[in-house]
């Protein structure tokens, strides 16, 4: 499969003609890696929510309550890894090799810079962020602890996404896919092991001890954040080292950042990042909207996120096909080929997302059982789930179609789309509904906006506005 994906890509980048059967299957075998490490991931996010689950809602609530204020930052760390990664598609594209491995040496440096600024910004927030959200006084210690300790591995984390990128953007799915499997599986190992106290146990008359900690909530970050540290190292390594295309042992370079490829990563990037940093915050807006109905609501809100995640995830996996397959072609000059792959990857997105959708409204209540033992979070968190499960072929149009626009290095008006999305028609309904519905209202809200929002995706998409050659 390995050398069938590098030929196909090859022909992107000759001028070569593709049949519509070869775009399919380079689609898929880009897909499928990075359908099954954005699956994998949700089984450890499933894993995490049942650990501290079990552990009690208070326990529950004060991670979900920091939930969408670390997304703010772990998208801040994408935007800026994105901005150089599809710089990397556009060379590798237009068969310029070497200035591919020039743009990854310079953005190692523009990483880390950033990334020592944002973590001083979350050190310094850290302790007064539960408070600014609304949360009631049980919560606030570990909320702000676990904020802390994730905020901290910053530098590892945007180092992970940037080398995960590069090798997606050079075409290499296989690498990152399973290096983030191997996370979960080290994610599972080392929460059980900080998380809960050691056990006792007897098996056929054998006495067996398995350690812990018994951190609690602080734990579950530690032991995530340990499971990034090996996965970052590890990914660094390959990419650095052993890619056919990047590693940097095949010649030298500066790595001080230049000014154009800085200018470019920002055209690409600050859209980017700006998207996340006010979608984000409408996130936090969310979630203090929710912090006032409870413990019970909070923690259901958190799960039923987590559970939902098994339906998008896969729309994620296919979007970063899409921004390696328009990204080369727009790279290699090929405005037919952008069109193509592009109405191929949104039309498998939606496929795959709808059927997901019609998993999630009859397993919610098993998924959510699993997540929580407390019967009223379970019977909320199914009540919501069943409603976002109408969502997910549109919200999967406007996932990929994301990616496709960011592949072409069209991300200003796509940011401006989703931002509009999400605070004029989500946060405004969720105002309304909350006060008579509940957590049922604001979860309505949010089915009704990710309809609105793959609409005009998809309206884009047809216009052909975002081809950029």
């Amino acid at each position: 499969m390995k050398f069938t994906t590098d030929l196909l890509l090859a022909r992107i980048r000759q001028g070569k003609s593709m049949t519509l059967r070869e775009q399919i299957s380079l689609t898929a075998q880009l897909s499928l890696p990075a359908m099954l490490a954005q699956l994998s991931s949700i089984v450890m996010q499933y894993i995490d929510a049942s650990m501290v689950g079990h552990l009690g809602s208070d326990e529950a609530a004060s991670i979900g309550l920091v939930s969408t204020s670390l997304w703010l930052f772990g998208g801040l760390c994408s935007a800026v890894a994105t901005g150089f990664s599809v710089q990397v598609a556009h060379c590798i594209g237009a068969n310029d090799f070497t200035r591919a491995r020039s743009v990854l040496r310079q953005s190692l440096v523009a990483c880390l810079a950033f990334a020592a600024i944002i973590t001083l910004i979350g050190v310094a927030v850290s302790g007064y962020l539960p408070q600014w959200l609304g949360a009631h006084e049980a919560i606030r210690h570990n909320a702000s602890r676990y904020f802390l300790i994730f905020v901290l591995g910053i530098p590892f984390l945007i180092l992970e996404f940037l080398a995960g990128g590069m090798l997606r953007c050079s075409g290499n799915m296989r690498i990152p896919s399973t290096l983030n499997i191997l996370m979960c599986v080290l994610d599972v190992v080392f929460n059980f092991l900080f998380i809960f106290p050691s056990h006792h146990f007897s098996i056929a008359g054998m006495h067996i001890t398995l350690p812990g900690l018994g951190m609690g909530v602080v734990g579950a970050a530690m032991g995530t954040i340990l499971a990034e540290v090996v996965v970052c190292l590890m990914m660094l390594y390959y990419l650095l080292v052993r890619s056919k295309e990047l590693n940097l042992m095949q010649d030298s370079g500066s790595y001080r950042p230049e000014r154009t490829c800085l200018k470019k990563a920002f055209n690409i990037g600050f859209p980017i990042g700006l998207q996340h940093v006010v979608m984000n915050a409408a996130m936090v807006v969310c979630t203090a909207i929710v912090a006032p109905l409870g413990s019970i609501a909070i923690a259901a809100n958190s799960f039923a996120v987590t559970a939902e995640s098994l339906c998008y995830m896969p729309g994620y996996g296919i979007e970063e096909a899409a921004t390696t397959l328009v990204g080369q072609s727009a790279g290699a000059r090929r405005r037919d080929m952008m069109r193509r792959f592009a109405n191929i990857t949104v039309s498998m997105g939606m496929i795959v997302m709808g059927a997901m959708g019609v998993l999630l409204f009859f397993a919610a209540p098993v998924m959510m059982s699993i997540m929580s033992a407390d019967s009223q979070v379970v019977e909320l968190g199914t009540a919501v789930l069943r409603i976002e499960a109408f969502a997910e072929p549109l919200f999967a149009a406007s996932i990929v179609c994301y990616g496709v626009m960011v592949g072409a290095g069209d991300t200003l008006t796509p940011c401006f789309m989703n931002v509009f999305s999400i605070w004029a028609v989500r946060l405004t309904l969720a105002a309304v509904l909350v006060g008579s519905m509940g957590l049922v209202g604001v979860w309505t809200a949010m089915c009704v906006e990710l309809c609105f929002r793959g609409i005009i995706f998809l309206v884009r998409l047809h216009s052909q506005r975002w081809i950029k050659i």
